[in-house]
């Protein structure tokens, strides 16, 4: 960052924590309702399959707002997308508070799912406030917040469902977005808009959309609809021709919603598939590790804690997230955010390995989430490094969304994938089916295997041109001559 466009700006320090706590405030949105969904039918007096929905409803939401609102913080603005997305993320919490019946609960809950966009935006805000030497430490701390966030929301979220009213995690939720806001517009610069004057790709938003949506229902739906069902194959027909379609058209237009001529950038490309595989890789343990923990312990192998019980052995592993941002940035500044990311991913795999042996005890399970959050914090704070480090300033935002949206393709699979597993694999408990101890194991088998071809696709990443000279900024050789975004006076 040059010395004109530092001035005025706070301490990266504060703009770190800012940044970080809209990261946490959106997270937390994301986890608080898991205690809730064993609950949610009685609540409502329907069925699971119609609750089902209040999560479904999030994950397309957040899947079209993430890449549409990085491309609108490169247009007009990160900061103002982010106060932008605050808002249906609090007005979307005092809808859910207010619910009176599943279909506004579920309106409230796609509200929310907008806000998701916000941790993309302040990751790549940083590229534009924060000194290059310590930019990969801010963007590994900001990046970790996704784990925090879940964190501090499983354990807090089943403590009030335990001993308070429900409605009250979304009142809390909405004054926690307000708290963030304030934050933002107190602190928080106004930055000129690195694409200003270029125009809003419409059609590209919305045959990403249509694309999309079809994508993760298809996904996310089809183990209940059935994998054959003319409805899933439906649906994954008009995605295929959908984002084919969009594909074209957005190699075609002046001014795409996602430049897919940068996305092919062997750099950015890698990285992006990776993002998958990883994606998936982390959200396995996740499923697997809650189940296990509150599962009878009749069964032989389930562990018989509490929803809060269980919030509170999963919360160290999430904050040892932010533990690791620290040393992961350090570690992208010595060796380079693909050695991080690298060794991330192979962190991960070893937690599932960990999973295998431990799995029959709290604190083996406890070590698990240990060891796979270390990893996911060296990995997701390596990502958005490698990916602003090789496009142009003017599409740091849009390329980071789009960075983001393969993580959440690869957790949606991954939750798909598992699912199927531990649907398939089950055994009798007192009449009922659940997962079986060897359907776990399967799915921890599969969470190792898919983190290691995360790091094979890892390793493949190009190394990063060097720059022309020592004053070289971070960005990729043929944009290095751009002009940065300068605050508004």
């Amino acid at each position: 960052m040059s010395k004109a466009t530092s001035a005025g700006i706070p301490r990266s320090g504060l703009v770190v924590g800012v940044l970080a706590s809209a990261g946490i405030a959106a997270s937390i949105t994301q986890t608080m309702v898991t205690p809730l969904i064993p609950q949610l039918p009685t609540i409502f007096n329907t069925s699971a399959s119609n609750t089902a929905w209040i999560i479904t409803a999030t994950l397309l939401a957040a899947a079209v707002a993430v890449p549409i609102s990085g491309r609108l913080g490169d247009l007009f603005g990160k900061r103002r997308m982010i106060l932008i997305l605050a808002m249906p993320l609090m007005l979307g919490a005092i809808v859910c508070a207010m619910a009176p019946t599943v279909e506004v609960m579920i309106i409230g809950r796609a509200m929310q799912g907008l806000g998701s966009g916000m941790v993309p935006l302040g990751i790549a805000m940083l590229r534009d406030l924060v000194p290059k030497e310590r930019l990969s430490s801010a963007i590994a701390t900001v990046s970790a917040t996704l784990g925090v966030g879940g964190a501090i929301g499983m354990p807090i979220a089943a403590a009030v469902v335990e001993f308070a009213n429900w409605r009250a995690l979304f009142f809390g939720s909405a004054v926690v977005t307000l708290i963030v806001v304030a934050a933002i517009w107190k602190f928080i610069p106004t930055l000129s808009a690195g694409a200003a004057g270029q125009r809003f790709d419409w059609l590209g938003a919305i045959g990403l959309t249509i694309g999309l949506v079809s994508l993760m229902l298809a996904v996310s739906k089809g183990s209940s609809w059935g994998w054959t069902d003319p409805l899933t194959l439906g649906l994954f027909a008009l995605a295929v021709i959908s984002l084919l379609l969009w594909g074209m058209w957005e190699t075609r237009t002046k001014d795409p919603l996602v430049d897919l001529r940068t996305a092919v950038i062997p750099r950015v490309l890698l990285t992006n598939i990776a993002s998958i595989f990883v994606g998936f890789g982390m959200y396995a343990s996740m499923l697997v590790m809650p189940q296990i923990l509150q599962m009878p312990a009749e069964t032989g192998y389930g562990l018989g804690q509490s929803i809060l019980a269980a919030g509170l052995w999963m919360a160290p592993a999430g904050l040892m997230m932010l533990v690791l941002a620290l040393l992961g940035g350090r570690l992208s500044d010595a060796r380079g955010p693909k050695f991080t990311l690298v060794l991330g991913v192979a962190v991960i795999a070893l937690g599932y390995g960990v999973g295998l042996l431990g799995m029959g005890s709290t604190w083996g399970l406890l070590a698990t989430g240990l060891v796979v959050n270390s990893g996911v914090a060296l990995a997701y704070g390596a990502m958005p490094a490698i990916i602003m480090g090789a496009v142009p300033r003017s599409e740091t935002a849009a390329a980071n969304g789009f960075n983001t949206l393969m993580r959440s393709l690869g957790t949606t699979a991954g939750a798909a994938v598992v699912g199927l597993v531990l649907a398939q694999m089950t055994t009798d408990f007192h009449g009922v089916p659940i997962p079986s101890e060897a359907g776990f194991r399967m799915a921890l088998i599969l969470g190792a295997g898919i983190s290691l071809l995360a790091a094979v696709m890892a390793a493949c990443i190009p190394a990063a041109a060097k720059k022309k000279s020592a004053t070289a900024t971070s960005v990729p050789l043929d944009v290095a001559a751009q002009k940065e975004p300068a605050l508004t006076k």
